[in-house]
């Protein structure tokens, strides 16, 4: 595939993508969260190609409005999602962050349509776990920050086991995001603790996700991450 583009056109596309994601979060997803698609006649290569790269940065938070609301995804952006894994598969050498977020993917792709051509399923790289099990507090918040989309109350893999066994860690660790004001790693984390067990009465997530948005909601992806966290303590998982 040719070059999408430069670093900050790939990043404005990932936030209006990301962007699209929060309307839909909130209840105001009025229009496509993908847009007009990648594929379109009169859509430039150069955009499509944008598009599909800011799909593969995304990932599986992409399709999550629909699945936390319980909702029927635009069939744009599950082909924009579908065409993503199948041009970007993870290397032989890939680290498991990224082996992990291409299942995820996969997963978010196959939950709405399980004939779709693309990438056949693929197993979870379960034999990876140690990378979690092991890692130090603040290792461990950083890699369940970036895996983020695999927060959900239906999640049984290595990724969710390691977040359940270590609640007050991940604590520890977004107490550490918000004092460092890594609001993308804050709000990945508190997504987490939102549906774990064993959480520190002290800690006070709920205010503490209206601080996030507050500091640094301006970043859809930080907006995504802590609306997704609300819609999973409201239940909104069907």
């Amino acid at each position: 595939m040719e070059q999408s583009g430069t670093p900050a056109l790939l990043a404005g596309t990932v936030q209006d993508l990301a962007s699209g994601v929060v309307s839909a979060l909130r209840g105001g997803g009025h229009s496509p969260v993908a847009g007009d698609g990648p594929d379109t006649p009169d859509t430039p290569d150069h955009a499509a190609g944008l598009r599909v790269a800011a799909a593969r940065v995304l990932g599986a938070d992409l399709l999550v409005a629909d699945v936390l609301r319980g909702t029927r995804p635009d069939a744009t952006a599950v082909a924009l999602l579908n065409r993503a894994t199948g041009l970007y598969p993870p290397r032989a050498d890939a680290p498991p962050a990224i082996r992990w977020s291409h299942w995820a993917s996969v997963r978010a792709v196959r939950r709405f349509t399980p004939d779709a051509s693309g990438p056949a399923d693929v197993p979870p790289p379960e034999h990876e776990a140690v990378w979690l099990t092991e890692a130090t507090w603040q290792t461990l918040t950083h890699r369940l920050a970036v895996l983020s989309a695999l927060a959900l109350p239906d999640a049984d893999c290595a990724v969710a086991r390691a977040a359940r066994a270590r609640p007050a860690d991940l604590a520890r660790g977004f107490v550490r995001a918000v004092r460092r004001r890594d609001w993308q790693q804050a709000a990945g984390a508190a997504r987490w603790l939102t549906l774990l067990d064993g959480v520190p009465s002290t800690l006070g997530l709920e205010t503490g996700v209206d601080f996030v948005e507050l500091m640094g909601g301006a970043d859809q992806r930080v907006a995504l991450s802590l609306e997704a966290a609300r819609a999973l303590r409201t239940g909104a998982l069907v």
